[in-house]
């Protein structure tokens, strides 16, 4: 596949998927309660950024992920989609930065989303959009090797002082948090019942419980990250949001991170990746018959 030209088994519209990614940043940003994170209730840890930002950041990526997924249908050979993508994602990074007046809303989100779209737009399906971006990840960006500055991020500080994969080894592993906690926490709150809300708030809460979030890490270190850890099992552990206990360690949880100005932005990433590939499985799956 890295030599051969990408052959695309997908009808998909470029537009179409971009949609599915836009969608699932706001949805991301939408979903209230969260702990430390802008939703609807307000700033959460956040001093620079709001919901408004947040919706307006995320309408201006669409553009990106359409031309990622364009250009996965008319690329060479995987290599030569790698080096595109990068080049989409710095223009989209500094169209969302202009949205937002300089500031990081959306970085993460746009490499794993942006990644997924090129997948989907190849295989159309949720594993074969998955196994398309953890290839693409793994090939090394050209233009970032010769660009010292690109290693300057807080995430790359994080990466190298922790020891930690970040947002680049979860995407070249095939978002493994994604499908080893959201996906089963998302299912299982469905069948059981919940509404829409709380089943996602589950999956949020799976991902902040076993990610080793650079955002929390970049904020407080390891102790910081371990408490954050402790505190959304313990919401998990007492049955969620949906049982006086849960809500306990959850309002806990939550006033742990604002009074220590946590936010596990990472996580928030990947349950925006959870939705983008929750949507697309619902697209392209065949209806179930009775």
């Amino acid at each position: 596949m890295t030599a051969a030209r990408l052959e695309t088994t997908t009808a998909l519209a470029a537009d179409a998927i971009a949609d599915l990614a836009v969608t699932a940043l706001r949805a991301e940003a939408d979903l209230t309660p969260k702990p430390g994170l802008v939703d609807r209730r307000g700033t959460g840890a956040h001093a620079d950024m709001d919901l408004s930002m947040l919706h307006d950041s995320a309408e201006s990526l669409r553009g990106a992920f359409t031309e990622c997924a364009s250009a996965a249908g008319d690329s060479d050979s995987a290599i030569d989609l790698r080096v595109r993508l990068g080049l989409i994602g710095r223009n989209g990074e500094e169209t969302m930065l202009d949205a937002t007046g300089g500031v990081n809303t959306h970085r993460g989100a746009l490499w794993a989303l942006g990644l997924l779209s090129a997948g989907a737009a190849v295989r159309g399906d949720m594993a074969g959009a998955i196994d398309v971006a953890a290839l693409l990840a793994q090939i090394p960006d050209p233009a970032l090797e010769c660009d010292l500055t690109a290693t300057m991020s807080h995430g790359a500080r994080v990466r190298r002082r922790y020891g930690t994969s970040g947002a680049a080894g979860e995407a070249q592993a095939g978002f493994p948090h994604v499908r080893r906690h959201a996906f089963p926490a998302l299912h299982a709150a469905r069948r059981a019942g919940l509404d829409e809300a709380s089943a996602r708030l589950d999956a949020l809460l799976s991902l902040v419980a076993h990610l080793d979030d650079t955002c929390v890490l970049h904020r407080g270190g390891p102790a910081a990250l371990s408490a954050v850890q402790a505190g959304a099992l313990a919401v998990r552990a007492a049955g969620g949001c949906r049982t006086p206990l849960g809500r306990e360690h959850f309002t806990a949880l939550d006033r742990m991170c604002l009074d220590r100005r946590l936010s596990p932005g990472g996580s928030g990433d990947l349950l925006s990746v959870t939705l983008f590939l929750d949507a697309l499985d619902e697209r392209t799956s065949p209806p179930c018959r009775p």
